[in-house]
């Protein structure tokens, strides 16, 4: 956990202006800066960045947060990693509360970026002075720009070219990075030789890893870089770096199974492509890629080996995806893949294939359908029985039912009976409960929310006890006063009040409230005139309140001396005050 304090400090040392001119042109427009939203497709700029609020918001989308959360949506990366890049940006040191595992990592990663990127450099320049790597390039239908937009090198023929590079070859670092293998008796050698050299890039745009293609003929046809502390193939993706733009653009982003696949649709035209690294995909890389874009489709060689790999990426997806979500599957002609189909028939020809790609249902209910007759009633049983696992596993409620549908349809059991059989909750099919009054919205507490997230000093002057029980406001607003109290929100802005409800039950009604804001001027009189007079009506719906319960109570059973004192100190109370201004 990093400390509440250092995210606190970070924020009000960075600007938000200086963090999204990192990525996005901005141009001034009064007090605000706008661009074109980077997290949607369109031409004219709805997306505007407060200084003073310190917070982004687009109104095209809806997207919006503090400069920690461009970082993460923008990049793709985690909390932790967006802090530290942020942190790193202006020479702060992110205190190292981390569990020991993480911590030991981070330090084994820290000297080897500098090693691969100078690698990265070298395989760069003797890509440069290899005729026969730059002819082989060019016979692929690569230009020398989409070579330099993903840096691709060449390494050389020679067992210790790096030694050229690298004066301390002996570094243990080489090894620890994949750079360089350890033979018998301490011999080292350069791993990569005679290959076109892939740079594999972390969200920072960091060089963690290599892929390297052998030109011509000679095994294995791809090596890529062994696990290292920087590099974790189920973690990384190739080409997200570079295609992050163009997923935007497009809402969705094609999987394929090689490096050169991602180069060669990009050189067409064809730019949201990323591939695994030469290993099956993970439940982290579709999380990773669901963060990217609403559309995933994985595009595999319609061989044996490319109905696998699909229905490993199936499996790996059950988990992660959401019924505001599709991943789907898109099967080449046997003879192709990506790289070859579109140097064939053109990027047309491939976005419409993409387009007609089989959803993941479909996809599912065809490899459990595959080898089963289901005119018999043993086939129809080995039908449900193999769905059941995976049912269990999708966690998309929504898609589940139709896909319980659909057994019931192929199966000729019943839904409620697959529903029994799979130990799956039965859907519900009454009406639905009255909403709790935890549910019911408080219109003052909103108003103070709305008052405090802009001016927090004023929680200060607000006693808790004044605002109604029972509401997601209420619980909200406390959470906020207790903040301010105990010096956990020690700043104005309304990314610093953002970035101290993350992770918390509170963190969308916040967000809701401050995209509502975001269009406001702060005037500090006019928000201090308002929560005086909140304030006030809050008291005197409590005087009211509590003379009415005394009433009652006389009418009933009659009160005790000191009750007697305390309705007549209320009556007065009510007299004195002067009526509120009307909302």
């Amino acid at each position: 956990m990093i400390p509440e304090s250092f995210i606190q400090e970070l924020l009000a040392r960075i600007d938000i202006v200086d963090v999204i001119e990192r990525y996005l042109p901005l141009k001034k427009a009064g007090a605000n800066y706008v661009a074109c939203c980077p997290f949607h497709s369109e031409k004219t700029p709805s997306f505007s960045v407060s200084p003073s609020k310190q917070f982004y918001h687009c109104f095209g989308c809806g997207a919006h947060g503090s400069a920690i959360g461009f970082v993460m949506e923008y990049s793709g990366l985690g909390f932790v990693e967006a802090v530290e890049d942020l942190a790193g940006q202006i020479g702060m040191q992110v205190p190292q509360q981390r569990p020991d595992e993480r911590r030991q990592k981070a330090a084994e990663a820290a000297p080897l970026t500098e090693f691969m990127a100078r690698a990265a450099k070298y395989y760069k320049e003797q890509l440069k002075a290899s005729q026969k790597a730059i002819d082989y390039l060019k016979g692929r239908g690569l230009t020398g720009e989409i070579a330099a937009r993903f840096g691709l090198g060449y390494a050389p023929d020679g067992w210790q070219n790096l030694a050229a590079v690298f004066p301390e070859y002996q570094n243990k670092a080489l090894v620890d990075c994949g750079l360089v293998i350890e033979g018998d008796a301490g011999k080292r050698y350069d791993r990569f030789r005679d290959r076109i050299m892939f740079p594999i890039l972390d969200g920072r745009g960091n060089v963690i890893g290599f892929g390297g293609r052998v030109i011509g003929q000679g095994e294995p046809k791809y090596l890529n870089s062994p696990e290292t502390p920087l590099f974790e193939k189920g973690r990384e993706l190739y080409g997200l770096t570079q295609a992050r733009v163009a997923i935007r653009d497009e809402d969705c982003v094609i999987v394929v199974e090689g490096y050169m696949d991602v180069v060669a649709l990009a050189q067409h035209g064809v730019g949201n492509a990323v591939a695994t690294l030469g290993t099956a995909t993970t439940p982290t890389h579709v999380h990773k890629l669901l963060r990217q874009a609403d559309r995933v489709i994985f595009c595999f060689d319609g061989d044996n080996a490319g109905r696998k790999a699909a229905a490993r990426a199936l499996e790996a997806s059950l988990e992660q995806v959401a019924d505001n979500k599709t991943v789907a599957f898109l099967f080449l002609p046997p003879e192709d893949d990506p790289d070859s189909y579109v140097r064939a028939h053109g990027a047309d020809a491939f976005r419409k294939l993409a387009r007609q790609a089989m959803p993941m249902t479909d996809f599912l209910m065809q490899e459990l359908k595959a080898g089963k007759d289901l005119a018999t009633a043993e086939g129809r049983s080995q039908l449900v029985h193999a769905a059941k696992p995976l049912l269990g596993r999708l966690q998309a409620p929504l898609l589940r039912l139709q896909l319980v549908k659909l057994l019931a349809q192929a199966s000729s059991f019943s839904q409620a009976e697959i529903e029994s059989l799979c130990g799956l909750p039965a859907v519900v099919r009454k009406a639905a409960p009255a909403r709790s009054p935890r549910g019911t919205p408080s219109p003052i507490a909103r108003k103070l929310l709305r008052l405090i997230v802009q001016q927090p000093g004023l929680a200060a002057r607000l006693s808790a006890d004044l605002i109604p029980d029972g509401h997601a406001e209420t619980e909200a607003l406390d959470a906020l006063i207790a903040a301010v109290a105990e010096g956990g929100l020690s700043g104005e802005g309304f990314g610093m009040v953002l970035e101290h409800f993350r992770g918390t039950p509170h963190e969308g009604l916040i967000s809701e409230i401050l995209g509502e804001l975001v269009e406001q001027e702060f005037d500090e009189e006019s928000i201090e005139a308002v929560f005086a007079d909140t304030v006030e009506r809050l008291r005197q719906a409590g005087i009211r309140n509590e003379i009415d319960a005394l009433n009652a109570k006389n009418k009933s059973v009659g009160l005790a001396p000191e009750e007697v004192r305390r309705l007549q100190q209320l009556l007065t109370q009510k007299q004195a005050v002067k009526p509120a201004t009307p909302a």
